[in-house]
């Protein structure tokens, strides 16, 4: 019997809940990756995740060659390639790890019924978060909308079967043996050809991780982990690192909860995807300036601080998370424009994209989310740099001209802007 085991959010072979749980059917089992044409087709011909997935797809290939086997990568749309695969190799069996987001539901319910109709089962495993669906829910069965208390209960639901590791490599002998084959070139996906970038590591930083409440709101430091392409990707296990956040420090076992409890929101409110999880939101009357819009992505607002956060993240596709929320507040509140533009900039722009995250820290800033910040609550972009990046360390990094004549004056008042905000969002959640 023949089983195949799907690659896509987990690209690595170590601790994989799916590829163990494909490989303990004692069957011949193909691992596959598909190069999904209905994403790519949606992204730039430069798209640095691309090229990163296009690296991380060549070195796990190059480990499955060492076990004797071969990683096929295919190109296209999953709803055609995946049956007609087992079809081709007579298989009875897809496994692979679950995505929660819109597209990736509606596609691996199409593919449940197709498959089922060809006698060939598809099952899906938790590998992405530790508690998924219905698994972290109050006593009443209904889902939190508030962090503290979901934290809480997800704390008193850990245990050590939660954080134990998968052993594959007990069982990588039913990976079926085969000659390697060739991996597409980016140009064969209809990207441009690029050289190898400096992509963090997937190591873990011990040592941030331990000082990492100390240490995790200065941007001109490296003192967050830089993890998070690593996970939205799955080139890292979570469990390793929640594993060594336990031991370690509980403020960064607290980033990997949030990564939770968003995908938990989205799963239960899928809405919110596109939508403000507080409905009464949508009725604030947004500005439709295209000239304060173009100058926020640029970096050329007159705020130093939110300047070098955008101008970090379009030269390298991060931005430091203290940063994206003076950022995103500054568009929400002071600019008073639609949390949306914003969510689908960096959706465009950040390596380490995730929906169910980009979403709820957007609306988290914007006031519109669950346990969002008070819509009242305006940062100022002048005392968060006071407070964090007092010495411009960050700001002289990414905004060589601050400080000289050809740096522009802000594009808004921060009195002005914090009174209209206030003002515009009290009229429409009291309409």
């Amino acid at each position: 019997m023949k089983t195949i085991f799907w690659h896509r959010r987990d690209l690595r072979l170590e601790d994989n809940a799916g590829l163990y749980k494909a490989l303990k059917t004692q069957n011949e089992v193909y691992p596959i990756f598909i190069f999904d044409s209905n994403i790519l087709n949606k992204l730039p011909k430069n798209d640095q995740r691309v090229l990163f997935i296009h690296q991380e797809i060549t070195r796990l290939s190059k480990e499955y060659s060492k076990l004797g086997a071969d990683l096929k990568v295919y190109h296209g749309d999953p709803k055609l390639i995946i049956p007609n695969i087992c079809q081709e190799l007579n298989v009875t069996a897809v496994f692979t790890n679950r995505d929660y987001e819109p597209y990736a539901l509606e596609r691996d319910q199409f593919l449940f019924e197709k498959l089922k109709s060809i006698n060939v089962t598809f099952s899906g495993s938790k590998d992405h978060v530790f508690f998924e669906k219905n698994e972290v829910l109050k006593n009443d069965g209904t889902p939190y909308t508030v962090f503290t208390p979901y934290s809480r209960k997800w704390k008193e639901k850990l245990n050590a079967f939660y954080l134990s590791s998968y052993p594959t490599e007990k069982y990588f002998k039913y990976l079926k043996q085969s000659q390697p084959s060739p991996i597409l070139s980016l140009n064969d996906l209809g990207f441009e050809s690029q050289k190898t970038s400096d992509f963090p590591p997937s190591t873990e930083p011990l040592e941030i991780i331990s000082n990492y409440k100390e240490t995790r709101d200065i941007p001109s430091i490296t003192g967050t982990s830089r993890l998070s392409i690593h996970l939205r990707f799955g080139t890292i296990s979570i469990r390793k690192l929640a594993n060594t956040a336990v031991k370690l420090n509980e403020g960064y076992l607290n980033e990997l909860i949030w990564r939770d409890f968003y995908q938990m929101i989205l799963f239960h409110f899928p809405h919110s995807a596109a939508a403000s999880f507080r409905s009464k939101y949508d009725k604030i009357e947004w500005e439709r300036n295209e000239s304060h819009f173009n100058a926020w992505c640029e970096g050329k607002t007159g705020y130093p601080l939110v300047d070098a956060g955008m101008r970090e993240l379009n030269n390298t596709g991060f931005m430091h998370n203290r940063v994206r929320m003076v950022v995103a507040s500054f568009l929400t509140k002071h600019l008073l424009l639609d949390w949306r533009l914003g969510e689908t900039y960096f959706a465009e722009k950040l390596l380490d994209f995730e929906l169910a995250s980009n979403v709820g820290g957007w609306q988290w800033a914007s006031g519109s989310g669950c346990d969002a910040a008070p819509y009242f609550r305006v940062f100022n972009p002048t005392s968060q740099q006071e407070k964090f990046d007092k010495e411009y360390k960050y700001i002289k990094q990414w905004v060589p001209e601050f400080g000289t004549a050809s740096y522009p004056a802000p594009i808004v008042d921060h009195s002005f802007a914090r009174n209209r905000a206030i003002e515009r969002y009290k009229s429409a959640l009291n309409a």
